[in-house]
């Protein structure tokens, strides 16, 4: 005799475990591993709501302050500010203008620059600037659209 037969020998009196305890007891180990699928499928659901609502957040929030840089510019210090002269080049774009301000510490964000700069449809002209850290962004682009003299500074 096999030993799984043994067990589900229905004997009372020598202690040998009966079919109906067997199957019970299957019945009870199949119920604990459903309830644990449960819990581990409804808790990565949770993980997963939450990383996903964390992720929406930060996204959301990085939005705001890109468009607040964008529409409510600020300086990058308070008057009377330190004064910088800045030269752009003849082949300088927007993008590369304003990597060389927020190099200077002129502008917060290079890229909000940017985004005024096309926003707005300035046109930044070559040649020497002296600007200042209490101006904003908006005012910075300013002074880089109006062409300076022939060899004049702009300020």
């Amino acid at each position: 005799m096999d030993y799984c037969r043994l067990l589900c020998m229905d004997m009372d009196s020598d202690g040998l475990v009966s079919q109906e305890e067997i199957m019970s007891e299957n019945d009870t180990a199949k119920d604990i591993n459903r309830v644990t699928g449960v819990i581990i499928k409804v808790s990565l659901k949770l993980i997963i709501t939450a990383l996903l609502i964390l992720v929406l957040y930060e996204g959301m929030h990085a939005g705001f302050n890109f468009g607040y840089e964008i529409f409510a510019d600020t300086a990058v210090s308070s008057a009377p500010g330190t004064e910088i002269t800045i030269e752009v080049k003849e082949d300088a774009t927007g993008r590369k203008v304003g990597k060389m301000l927020k190099e200077k510490g002129l502008i917060h964000n290079e890229y909000a620059f940017w985004v005024q700069s096309i926003f707005y449809d300035y046109t930044i002209y070559p040649g020497s600037y002296t600007l200042n850290t209490a101006m904003t962004s908006r005012e910075i682009l300013d002074e880089l659209s109006v062409k300076p003299e022939e060899g004049e500074n702009a300020s």
